[in-house]
C-alpha cells in the first residue's frame, strides 16, 4: 500500500531531498543538483517565490521506504497575468510504479482543487532557472548541470497513463563549433545594425564590471521574455535571485550585451559546463567542492547557453542578428570548446527555432510540459 505524507519536518525534508540521489545513483547521465538549492526551494524564508505564492511537498512511502516525491505549487502572479487557474507540479521523482505515481498525482490534484484550481501543469518550478518538463528524448546525453531536468524514460509513461497531455515542448540544441555556419542573411543584418549605430555591443573584462551592470541586466531579463509561454512579471527579489545566480558561472570574457544607448536590450549568457564537477560533488558545496567547480571551469570542453533574450523594441533594428552573432562568437572564441548546448527553447518561439536550424544547430533533447484538466 502506498502512503502519501506531507513533508512537515526536517527529517522528512532530508528524505525528500535524498530520494533523488538514491534513485539516480547508478545513472551516468544524471547531474546531481546542489542540495542546498533544493532545501532553499522548501524554505519560505529563503526563496523569493514565497513572497507571492504557495507550495507544499509530499513523499510516497511503502512501509518505511520512500518510493516517490512531488511538489505542488500555485503561482499566483502567473495565474493573474495569464488569467488562468493553474496548479503546477515539480520535483516529481518516482520508482517505476504506476500505483505510486497515481497516488502522488492524486494528492496534488486534491491540493489543487482545494485552492480552486482547474488545471494541473508541469513539471514547472519555482522560477526561470528551474528546468521545465519531463524529458522524452535524448536520454543518452548528459544532463546540462541543473539548467534542465533529467529523468528515466519510464516517467513519460507514468505521466501520460495518468491522463496528462502535452502543453508545450522545450528543445535543447547541440552545436558543433567546427560546423557552425553564419548565414549570409544574419551577417548582413548584423553589419547593417552596427553601421546604423542604434545598437551597440558591450563586452566585459571581469566579474567586478559585470556586477556594476547587474541592475540593467536584471531589468532587461524581466522584459525580454514577455511573449514566452512561461512568462510572468517577476518581483524585484525574484529578478535579483535569478540574475545574480546566473551570473555566478558566466564567463566575463564571453558575456556580451546588446545596448540601445545605455539600456540593455539583448543578452547572451554563456556558461561553462561544470557537470563533471557536479557529479563528483554529489550535491555538496563545501570548499573542496567549490574548488572542483573552479577547476572544471578552466578545463571543460562544453559551453552552455541558457538565457538568450532580446527586448521587443530591439527586434526590428537588427537586434536578433546581433544576438546570433554574439552566440557564434562565444562558441568559436575559445578552441577548447568542442561542444555547445543551447538549453530549452520553447516550441512557441517559432522564429528562434528556425534561426537555430539555419545556424547549423541540431535538436537533440526534448522536455515536455504536461497539462491535465481538473474540471
Amino acid at each position: 500500500m502506498v502512503n502519501i505524507i506531507p513533508v512537515n519536518n526536517k527529517k522528512l525534508q532530508k528524505q525528500f531531498v535524498e530520494f533523488q540521489y538514491q534513485l539516480y545513483e547508478d545513472c551516468p547521465q544524471f547531474t546531481p543538483p546542489i542540495k542546498s538549492d533544493i532545501y532553499a526551494m522548501m524554505n519560505p524564508k529563503k526563496h523569493p517565490y514565497y513572497e507571492h505564492s504557495d507550495a507544499d511537498f509530499f513523499l510516497a512511502l511503502e512501509g518505511d521506504k520512500v518510493v516517490g516525491r512531488i511538489a505542488a505549487l500555485q503561482n499566483k502572479p502567473f495565474n493573474a497575468y495569464h488569467n488562468t487557474k493553474d496548479a503546477e507540479f515539480y520535483l516529481f521523482d518516482c520508482i517505476n510504479s504506476q500505483e505510486v505515481a497515481n497516488a502522488l498525482f492524486d494528492r496534488v490534484v486534491e491540493w489543487a482543487k482545494a485552492r480552486g484550481m482547474d488545471r494541473l501543469v508541469g513539471p514547472k518550478g519555482f522560477g526561470p532557472l528551474d528546468g521545465y518538463g519531463i524529458q522524452i528524448e535524448g536520454f543518452e546525453h548528459h544532463q546540462m548541470m541543473n539548467m534542465m531536468n533529467y529523468n528515466y524514460p519510464y516517467y513519460r509513461e507514468l505521466v501520460e497513463n495518468y491522463g496528462f497531455v502535452k502543453e508545450v515542448d522545450f528543445v535543447s540544441s547541440y552545436i558543433n563549433p567546427r560546423n557552425l555556419v553564419v548565414p549570409e542573411k544574419v551577417a548582413k543584418a548584423a553589419s547593417i545594425a552596427k553601421k546604423r549605430g542604434t545598437l551597440t555591443i558591450k563586452n566585459f573584462k571581469n566579474k567586478a564590471e559585470i556586477r556594476k551592470w547587474a541592475p540593467k541586466i536584471r531589468e532587461a531579463y524581466n522584459g525580454a521574455f514577455v511573449n514566452n509561454w512561461e512568462y510572468y512579471p517577476l518581483t524585484e527579489r525574484e529578478i535579483n535571485f535569478v540574475v545574480d545566480n546566473a551570473l555566478i558561472l558566466v564567463i566575463p570574457e564571453l558575456l556580451q550585451l546588446v545596448l540601445k544607448g545605455d539600456k540593455v536590450v539583448g543578452f547572451v549568457l554563456p556558461f561553462p559546463d561544470v557537470s563533471a564537477a557536479f557529479k563528483k560533488n554529489n550535491g555538496k558545496l563545501g570548499p573542496i567542492e567549490i574548488l572542483r567547480i573552479l577547476q572544471e571551469i578552466n578545463k571543460t570542453t562544453w559551453i552552455d547557453f541558457n538565457g538568450i533574450g532580446i527586448l521587443p523594441e530591439a527586434q526590428g533594428f537588427g537586434g536578433n542578428a546581433l544576438i546570433y552573432e554574439i552566440l557564434i562568437n562565444s562558441v568559436t572564441a575559445n578552441p577548447r570548446y568542442q561542444h555547445a548546448e543551447l538549453t530549452q527553447v520553447a516550441e512557441t518561439a517559432e522564429q528562434m527555432r528556425k534561426d537555430l536550424i539555419n545556424l547549423g544547430c541540431t535538436f537533440y533533447k526534448n522536455h515536455r510540459v504536461y497539462k491535465k484538466s481538473l474540471a
